[in-house]
């Protein structure tokens, strides 16, 4: 059994910052990409950055310069700084990883979201 579990998110006025946390946790033999995600509302959800397990990262155009990714992999950890915050960052943030558990496959696996709101 894999466990996927978000924490750090909350209310933060524009302009300021926060950090989400993901922690992978359960059986299995390794850890490949880890990513995260967000959805509004009556939206689809879409990729915010992702980071490969030799720490290379992409980041929606929307995000860059303004969020960083990083994993730390003994902790099988990743995080989200987000910096500069805006109205439109507003959403519910979601961590998803790529498990090895044997085969030659990878499964991802989802957490279940951290709500994120920019307000003043």
């Amino acid at each position: 059994q894999v466990h996927v579990a978000e924490s750090g998110g909350g209310s933060v006025q524009p302009g300021g910052s926060l950090r989400l946390s993901c922690a992978t946790s359960g059986s299995y033999f390794g850890i490949g990409a880890m990513g995260w995600y967000r959805q509004v509302l009556g939206k689809t959800r879409g990729l915010v950055a992702r980071i490969m397990s030799d720490r290379s990262t992409n980041y929606a155009d929307s995000v860059k310069g303004r969020f960083t990714i990083s994993r730390d992999n003994a902790k099988n950890t990743v995080y989200l700084q987000m910096n500069s915050l805006k109205p439109e960052d507003t959403a519910v943030y979601y961590c998803n990883a790529e498990v090895y558990m044997g085969g030659g496959s990878f499964t991802t696996y989802w957490g279940q979201g951290t709500q994120v709101t920019v307000s003043s």
